[in-house]
């Protein structure tokens, strides 16, 4: 009886055992589910009063503020001007599209130029469209990141061709329609041509933003990402939309700098953390100064209670320099160094049918790095080997494209030119060929020989004109060393020259012997008088 109480009580605690483990693996289950789906909202930055604008009053506070400012010190530029005064809301859309695709990864000073000579060769989409892609690269030759001009183009191309000649009206077209129009184009064409309430965030606006709300988390990252067009789409004037985005790029641009920020200047300093920051730490030290220390400072609530939290997204992971100050505001990721690339280039030269030297210029593949540009005849060098391999390589190269039989002798090192890309530190191994007139008749549609007007005026690259700068200095100082025969002629032409110096002043002195002893006769009065004196 005993050992049946005892079997059925050991049955019963297994199958409790059982149930228990059952109960704590379904448990370890839904938690793990929530672990999951805690990391995958993970990235959404939780609310933090610190990092935002919790009083509306705020809020309009600053927009009149800055627009005031911007009123009264903003740049005057072409495309504001067009933005400003042209009706026809497609031509609008258009020059305002064409300036920001310019603008990208490039300074104001440097478009203006550019700008003013596309616009008045192509003042609409339609003669943008109708234009080839050489002239466009043409034109934006010196300008940098050459697909910029390929992507305007090829948009143009797509409104005309599939949008009945209608720039997109919204947002969310511009975003789809046109090729290489991002988040930040869409929104800046969008408030700025069109009216759209919206915020638009560049490189300009984040650094105003980060140093306003102390945000000191990586800017590149999903979460402070959002967080900033939150703060932007908050902060955009409804009234004055596209003034008021242009308005926080020129804060950015000339006061809110990435070096030297004008603090003193900044007409919206009264709502900027990371300013307040470096006035509590100034005011903090006159305290201990004063000797009166350890107690809360003008009331303000510090980023150190929101870091202490444990809990913002928008934090930044490493103490504040009280060195840097406003600096300490945006942190970004450090860059990866630019690939170190080493290219040989030879200047091929020959003379043209109206005695004027021409140049040999390949055309690089429509896709990569300076696509569709014209370059001189180039290799990348794969392995460091000698100049004389160096030469070989490049008469090989040059031989393919002319259909010649040019020996590497031939060929002159003339140096080395440096040019740094955004992501490739270049340098150019620059070598020089002469060719005759029966060496270069072979040519293919991707070659052409270009005079020295023709190639300032082609597609090419900044590379392109350096190289031809250094082949001037180093091949014109060669010219200008004279030769043996030079020298002798120059020293026979000398010695004639003397002898016939010496009889000119023989000359001079014969025809001059009275006025010579007048001249003798002064100077001895003037001698006497002195040293009477």
């Amino acid at each position: 009886m005993w050992s049946l109480c005892l079997a059925r009580f050991s049955a019963t605690m297994r199958g409790a055992k059982r149930s228990g483990a059952k109960l704590a693996e379904s448990a370890k289950r839904k938690r793990t589910k929530a672990a999951v789906k805690d990391e995958k909202t993970g990235d959404a930055p939780r609310a933090s009063v610190y990092h935002t604008f919790p009083d509306p009053a705020a809020v309009v506070q600053l927009r009149s503020q800055l627009l005031h400012w911007y009123d009264k010190a903003k740049r005057e530029l072409p495309w504001r001007t067009l933005a400003a005064t042209v009706s026809d809301p497609d031509i609008r859309t258009y020059a305002v599209w064409v300036s920001e695709i310019m603008l990208q990864q490039t300074q104001v000073a440097t478009v203006i130029d550019y700008y003013n000579k596309w616009m008045k060769r192509w003042p609409t989409v339609q003669d943008l469209a109708a234009a080839t892609l050489e002239e466009v690269n043409q034109m934006w030759a010196g300008l940098g990141y050459y697909s910029r001009g390929k992507r305007l183009h090829e948009g143009a191309q797509k409104v005309v061709s599939e949008l009945q000649g209608k720039m997109p009206d919204t947002v969310e077209t511009l975003l789809q329609q046109l090729p290489g129009v991002g988040r930040y184009t869409a929104a800046a064409i969008g408030s700025i041509a069109l009216g759209h309430v919206t915020g638009a965030v560049d490189g300009n606006v984040i650094r105003v933003l980060c140093r306003l709300k102390a945000i000191g988390a990586d800017s590149t990252s999903p979460a402070v990402t959002e967080a900033l067009w939150n703060l932007a789409n908050m902060l955009v004037d409804p009234a004055r939309p596209g003034d008021f985005n242009q308005a926080m790029m020129e804060l950015g641009a000339r006061v809110c700098a990435p070096k030297a920020p004008l603090c003193s200047q900044c007409p919206v300093q009264t709502h900027c953390h990371s300013y307040r920051k470096v006035h509590l730490k100034q005011e903090k030290n006159c305290k201990k100064l004063s000797g009166k220390l350890d107690r809360k400072l003008s009331g303000v609530t510090d980023i150190e209670d929101c870091v202490n939290s444990g809990t913002c997204k928008l934090c930044p992971s490493e103490p504040w320099d009280d060195e840097l100050g406003v600096l300490n505001f945006p942190r970004k990721p450090a860059k990866k160094p630019p690939r170190v690339e080493r290219t040989l280039a030879c200047v091929v030269i020959r003379r043209g049918d109206e005695e004027e030297d021409e140049y040999l210029l390949t055309q690089r593949p429509n896709k990569g790095l300076l696509a569709g540009l014209w370059e001189f005849p180039s290799l990348l060098q794969e392995v460091k080997s000698s100049d004389i391999k160096h030469k070989e390589i490049l008469s090989d190269e040059i031989n393919r494209i002319l259909g010649t039989r040019c020996t590497s002798s031939l060929l002159q090192n003339v140096g080395e030119v440096v040019h740094i890309f955004s992501h490739i530190h270049q340098t150019y191994v620059v070598h020089s060929l002469c060719l005759k007139d029966a060496d270069t008749h072979a040519c293919s549609e991707n070659v052409q020989w270009l005079t020295r007007s023709a190639l300032q005026e082609a597609a090419v690259s900044t590379g392109v004109k350096k190289i031809l700068k250094l082949c001037d200095s180093v091949l014109g100082q060669k010219e200008q060393q004279p030769s043996k025969d030079t020298k002798r002629q120059k020293k026979t032409s000398r010695g004639t020259n003397k002898k016939a110096l010496v009889c000119e002043k023989s000359s001079r002195s014969a025809a001059n012997s009275s006025s010579s002893s007048r001249q003798l006769s002064l100077s001895t009065f003037f001698k006497t008088v002195k040293q009477e004196c």
